[in-house]
């Protein structure tokens, strides 16, 4: 299986932590790690914020 969709499931809250980890035969720890490197090069969009009145 593809290490990129199975990070991306991860990060959708499609499976947990522990499960993704286990799919790739990780520990946490370096589930960790390997999903900081998986990061996209730009800076995330800020989430909008509501107007309130």
């Amino acid at each position: 299986m593809d290490k990129r969709k199975v990070i991306a499931a991860y990060r959708r809250g499609l499976i947990s932590s522990q499960e993704c980890a286990q799919i790739l035969g990780l520990d946490s720890v370096d589930l960790l790690g390997l999903v900081r490197e998986t990061l996209p090069d730009h800076p995330p969009v800020a989430p909008k914020q509501s107007v309130r009145s």
